[in-house]
């Protein structure tokens, strides 16, 4: 697309703050900050990714039914999330999944087009790991995108917050965190600041309480590390090296694991 050039006034201390994104890795110089900047705002091929896959049986939560395809009140799980992602401007949409479960999606769902977003299915043959279902977006995103995973409702939960925070700084990936009182279930991290210095995924014994919420934005270099598992094998190695990122949240999202989960929120 042929591009043109303008003049602008900016005042100076907005003129930081756009500089302040430029990691000479995506962003090089202040013209692709402004118009990455630009093109977030307008909520321009904004891309998000369902991560669904692993065993299907461990996705089961009845006999025809799964945590994604569970209702609530006059809502699936699934639309749910696609409401919320279409409310934040997120129209290209991808779901990684098996082929039993795509399939009733797909049934579901269709292209995406009465929701407003475009759905594209990504059939998971096999998989060791949350990682190894996201690469295989390798080569379908070249932009930073969200990541949700599948079995959760994040109504509340402040998605264009995360998002801003991460397009402002200089990260692969950066990380919803919020507080839980069983650290020991889920990967805990120690920050200084929004950087994040250490992830642990299930300590068997921690005095940590902030930890890793299944919502997360990142940059297409996330596909360059090697592991099965974001959370025991990328993320760990992100945080060494300086490269994960943090973002609060006051609200938390609801698992899905159960039909006691699905009745508690009816």
């Amino acid at each position: 697309m042929p591009k043109s050039k303008i003049s602008i006034t900016i005042n100076e201390k907005t003129l930081q703050d756009i500089d302040s994104i430029i990691d000479n890795i995506y962003i090089r110089n202040r013209s692709q900050a402004i118009e990455h900047l630009a093109k977030n705002a307008l909520g321009e091929n904004k891309s998000a990714v369902i991560l669904l896959g692993g065993d299907e049986g461990h996705i089961r939560i009845g006999r025809d039914e799964y945590r994604p395809t569970a209702k609530i009140r006059n809502s699936f799980v699934i639309e749910l999330a696609l409401k919320k992602l279409r409310e934040n401007n997120f129209k290209t949409i991808f779901i990684v999944a098996r082929h039993a479960l795509l399939t009733r999606l797909f049934e579901m769902l269709k292209d995406g087009t009465g929701y407003g977003i475009k759905i594209s299915y990504i059939e998971e043959k096999s998989s060791n790991g949350t990682a190894g279902s996201l690469r295989l977006l390798k080569g379908r995103i070249s932009t930073n995108f969200l990541v949700v995973y599948g079995d959760i409702v994040f109504n509340k939960i402040n998605i264009e917050e995360l998002w801003n925070d991460h397009i402002k700084q200089n990260a692969v990936a950066t990380i919803m965190l919020t507080t839980s009182s069983k650290p020991s279930e889920k990967g805990t991290v120690r920050v200084e600041g929004n950087k994040v210095l250490t992830f642990t995924q299930k300590p068997r014994k921690s005095d940590i309480y902030l930890v890793f919420s299944p919502i997360f934005v990142t940059e297409p270099q996330i596909f360059e590390y090697s592991g099965n598992s974001l959370e025991s094998d990328v993320f760990p190695e992100l945080a060494e090296k300086g490269l994960l990122n943090g973002h609060l949240s006051s609200e938390k999202e609801i698992h899905i694991h159960s039909k006691k989960d699905v009745d508690n929120l009816r």
